[in-house]
C-alpha cells in the first residue's frame, strides 16, 4: 500500500502546530489565572473626564487589564488549535489511505482532540475559563508522549487491523477516553476546590490557587455530565470490540489483559455514576472514584500497550 510522503509531512506539521499553539494558549491562561486576584480588584467603574458638576460629562470605561486581554487571546486562538489538531488526524489518514486509528500516536492524538472539542462544548462560559489551563496540560503532556516515544510514522496497519470495525470500535473508544479526560480534570479540581471553600481566605498556595475555580458544586456538575456522555461511549466501545474479537478470534471475550482493564474502567465509572445518585457517596468520595476510573483508562493506554504482552499488543508501538 502506498504511502503519500506530502500529506504524511503535512499531518506532522499539522500536530506540532497545534501543540505550539495550545502551549502559547496554555502560557496565556496561567498570566491570566495568575493575575486573576488582581482582576477582581480592578476598578470596573465609569471614570469621569471632565468636571463631575458639569452637566452632560462624558464617562469613559477603564481599559481592560491586560492579564484579560491575554486570556481573551487565548479563547481565540484555542478553536485554530483545535482545527490544525483534526486537521493532522485528517491528513494523516489521506496520506495513509486508512482510517487514522491504527497506532498508539494516532489513537492519543484522537483522545486528545476530542477532549478539547469537548471542552469548547462544555467551558464556553465565563465561569469555567479558569479550568482550561488545567486541561491543555494534559493534553500537552500526552501529545509530547505521542510526537516523541509514541511516534509512528505513516504507514499501512498491521494486517489484524485490516477490518471495517477499526474505524467504529477504537474511534467509540478514543472519544470516550478523551471525554475521561475533561472528567477526570474537573474531578480532580472539585477535591483540590474543596480544600478551599468559597469566600474562605487562605495564605497557603492550595487556598490561593483554588479560590479562582469555579466553585465545588460547578466542578462536580462538570465532571458528573461528561461522564455521562462517556460512560455510554465507552461501553459501546468496549461491545463492539466484543463482536470484533468473535469475527477475528472466534470469541467475544477472553480475559485478554486489555478486555479485563478496559471492563475494570467501565465498572469504575458505573460505580461513580451510582455514587453520585447514592446519598452518603456524592461528594468527594464520589470523585476519587471518578479519578481511579481515569487512572485505570492510563494504565491500560500505556501499562497494558506497552508492558504486558496480549492479543492487543500490536497496538502497541507499531
Amino acid at each position: 500500500m502506498r504511502i503519500d510522503e506530502t500529506l504524511a509531512r503535512y499531518s506532522d506539521f499539522a500536530f506540532m502546530s497545534a501543540m505550539a499553539v495550545y502551549a502559547l494558549a496554555t502560557v496565556l491562561l496561567i498570566v491570566q489565572y495568575a493575575s486573576a486576584r488582581a482582576k477582581q480588584v480592578a476598578a470596573r467603574e465609569l471614570v469621569p473626564a471632565g468636571d463631575p458638576g458639569l452637566p452632560g460629562r462624558i464617562e469613559t470605561p477603564e481599559a481592560k487589564p491586560l492579564a484579560e486581554r491575554l486570556g481573551n487571546m487565548a479563547f481565540a486562538i484555542l478553536p485554530v488549535s483545535a482545527v490544525l489538531h483534526i486537521g493532522s488526524i485528517a491528513l494523516r489518514g489521506f496520506a495513509t489511505y486508512r482510517f487514522p486509528l491504527g497506532n498508539m500516536y494516532e489513537f492519543i492524538t484522537m483522545a486528545t482532540a476530542a477532549a478539547v472539542v469537548i471542552g469548547l462544548i462544555f467551558l464556553r462560559d465565563q465561569r469555567y475559563r479558569a479550568i482550561w489551563a488545567f486541561l491543555l496540560i494534559p493534553v500537552l503532556i500526552l501529545m509530547f508522549l505521542a510526537g516523541t516515544l509514541l511516534y509512528a510514522d505513516a504507514a499501512p496497519v498491521v494486517p489484524a487491523l485490516r477490518s471495517f470495525w477499526l474505524p467504529i470500535h477504537v474511534t467509540i473508544i478514543s472519544i470516550g477516553s478523551g471525554v475521561f479526560l475533561v472528567s477526570g480534570v474537573a474531578s480532580l479540581l472539585y477535591l483540590f476546590r474543596m480544600r478551599q471553600p468559597a469566600g474562605e481566605e487562605s495564605t497557603n498556595i492550595v487556598g490561593a490557587i483554588a479560590r479562582h475555580l469555579p466553585d465545588a458544586r460547578t466542578l462536580d456538575q462538570l465532571a458528573y455530565k461528561t461522564t455521562i456522555i462517556g460512560f455510554p461511549l465507552f461501553g459501546a466501545g468496549v461491545i463492539l470490540g466484543a463482536i470484533w474479537a468473535e469475527a477475528a478470534w472466534g470469541r467475544f471475550w477472553g480475559w485478554d489483559p486489555k478486555e479485563t482493564c478496559s471492563f475494570i474502567a467501565w465498572v469504575l465509572y458505573a460505580a461513580y455514576l451510582h455514587a453520585r445518585a447514592t446519598s452518603g457517596w456524592r461528594d468527594t468520595k464520589a470523585a476519587w472514584i471518578n479519578i481511579a476510573g481515569f487512572v485505570a483508562m492510563l494504565f491500560n493506554l500505556f501499562i497494558i500497550n506497552m508492558v504486558i504482552s496480549g492479543l492487543h499488543s500490536y497496538a502497541g508501538l507499531t
